[in-house]
């Protein structure tokens, strides 16, 4: 299980005490208040392994935003429609990340064989962690990704540059989640896609020769 945005744990929590999931958890939360959180989480689970480092699609390192809420730090600029619908989400400063590709980290981290589930709750920076996983998608079974509706970042994929991009790597959009919604008025502005790698095609049958000609 890969938990790439793991902020404070909760999600990597739940699969632990709800859904009763045992195997490997490894997060990545690049920004400090959430990472240290996410340290006192995961304590004492030696089957779950933290990394305090952002995904992207090249190595280097990043400023990240920070928001009040702490949910809602991006790399990018937040839109006036996010801060509206959830005003506690606003910026309250920044620091700088390092961020590395998937690509070049994979293999340390997935052993060979391993059936892989990718989750990437990356506030709009979901695009660019794919793009940073050409190679490593062909090794993973499923991925789940938060897809905006409407435009919450500067600069982030959209839904349907999103559902393009998994369906070219040979995914199939198995199941939609309501994300994140505007309680004003009930609209929902984001929704998590769950992928499946598609099974490959079967081969289509040799024409057998006439022995009559």
């Amino acid at each position: 299980m890969l938990d790439v945005g793991a902020n404070t744990g909760a999600w990597a929590r739940d699969l632990r005490e709800v859904v009763g999931f045992k195997g490997h958890i490894r997060s990545f939360e690049p920004t400090t208040t959430a990472f240290h959180q996410l340290e006192k989480r995961s304590a004492g689970d030696d089957r779950w392994q933290i990394f305090n480092v952002a995904l992207g699609d090249a190595d280097g390192e990043l400023v990240i935003n920070i928001a009040g809420n702490l949910d809602s730090s991006s790399i990018l600029e937040m839109r006036p429609a996010h801060e509206a619908a959830a005003p506690a989400s606003g910026y309250v400063g920044s620091e700088t990340a390092a961020v590395r590709t998937l690509d070049g980290i994979f293999d340390e981290v997935c052993p060979p064989g391993e059936r892989v589930y990718l989750k990437i709750d990356t506030q709009g920076y979901e695009g660019r962690v794919l793009r940073g996983a050409n190679r490593s998608l062909a090794k993973i079974d499923f991925v789940q990704l938060e897809m905006p509706l409407v435009p919450l970042y500067v600069g982030e994929s959209t839904f349907t540059e999103l559902l393009g991009l998994m369906f070219a790597e040979g995914f199939e959009l198995v199941g939609l989640d309501p994300g994140f919604t505007d309680a004003r008025t009930g609209h929902v502005l984001q929704v998590d896609g769950i992928f499946h790698r598609r099974a490959s095609p079967n081969p289509q049958p040799q024409e057998r020769s006439d022995p009559s000609r």
